[in-house]
């Protein structure tokens, strides 16, 4: 166990209360932006430290700010770590293998490790049912998508690609799983890997990209390809092929939608303000919170709690990578139970 970190100061733009919860001497990084870091009821967090001299998984009382070591092993992908759908287990790559560990007896089991030739490449994705996880294997120029049971560890290829396959994501409501081709398109797949199609987006390069919570339309960062024009925020529907614009941003490298989509998070990328701020959808109004003033804004990935009362991103402002918090219960309307 480990005491609090937690040091507060007034952003200087602002002056609203920022929180930085980890200690800036050693590197401390929240999971990839589609992994699930923070419990259900909001009151913990997964995240990733080398304090121990290693990098380890960590789960911090967001009450109290305690940290604890729940791993001691070898290779670990922080970036792979993510909760599973019942919050009191997650999973993670270390090597060549996946893992699950219990946070209740900390007890690390391996799952599935990678055939003679493959590598894991991606992080892993816990299904919505609790009983699966879907991760991305590569060898050579190949890609292949799979499934693995988390109790009998049985795993199956969904689909292959000759591309490198990354931002692996269930659409909610729907048997189908999106995919990114690296650097480039959204791709979307029948759970067997059935019609598998890249999604018609608008032109450009395209960033984060999120499932409403019905699953009926996709969120995504634009970045256009004409310069001077601004990134934005743009929906697409599968089954019509409609693609609108939502709303353009101050140049955000990275975002995240709180769970009912009403409200967005985003990290600037605009290097004369480097900020963080809270756009309203339904009014396309930006508000900005604190400066974040990383060296890599596209790696800031800002996220809401499930109750979108807080926000957490992760920034080397003050050193090396440390994550920080603000609390936006002012401005944000509290979410019920995330199920």
């Amino acid at each position: 166990m480990f005491e609090p970190e937690v040091e507060r100061y007034p952003d200087p733009v602002t002056e609203i209360q920022v929180y930085r919860l980890t200690d800036p001497s050693y590197t401390s990084t929240l999971p990839g932006p589609y992994n699930r870091a923070i419990s259900r009821n909001s009151g913990m967090l997964l995240y990733c430290s080398d304090r121990t001299g290693t990098p380890q998984a960590f789960r911090m009382d967001l009450k109290t700010g305690d940290s604890q070591q729940v791993t001691e092993i070898d290779d670990l992908d922080g970036a792979s770590l993510t909760l599973l759908a019942d919050s009191r287990s997650f999973s993670f790559f270390a090597g060549h293998t996946l893992y699950t560990a219990s946070l209740g007896n900390l007890r690390e089991r391996p799952i599935y490790t990678a055939a003679q030739g493959w590598e894991l490449a991606s992080a892993p994705y816990a299904a919505a049912d609790g009983v699966r996880v879907l991760f991305v294997e590569r060898r050579g120029g190949v890609s292949r998508l799979r499934s693995v049971t988390l109790a009998q560890g049985a795993a199956r290829t969904i689909l292959e690609a000759p591309f490198e396959i990354a931002d692996l994501a269930e659409r909610p409501q729907h048997a189908q799983n999106c995919y990114r081709q690296r650097g480039k398109g959204v791709w979307l797949a029948g759970a067997d890997g059935g019609g598998n199609t890249e999604l018609k987006l608008a032109a450009g390069g395209i960033g984060p990209a999120f499932w409403s919570l019905d699953g009926r339309a996709l969120l995504y960062l634009n970045f256009p390809e004409e310069p001077g024009q601004l990134n934005a925020i743009r929906e697409y529907t599968p089954e019509s092929q409609a693609d609108k614009l939502v709303a353009k941003t101050s140049q955000y490298a990275s975002f995240a939608p709180n769970r009912d989509g009403t409200v967005y998070v985003g990290a600037s990328r605009n290097a004369a303000s480097p900020t963080i701020l809270i756009m309203l959808r339904s009014v396309r109004r930006e508000l900005t919170l604190c400066e974040h003033r990383a060296s890599r804004p596209d790696q800031v990935t800002p996220m809401f709690s499930p109750d979108a009362q807080r926000i957490y991103f992760q920034s080397d402002r003050h050193g090396k990578p440390a994550i920080y918090s603000l609390h936006v219960e002012r401005l944000v309307e509290r979410i019920g139970d995330a199920g």
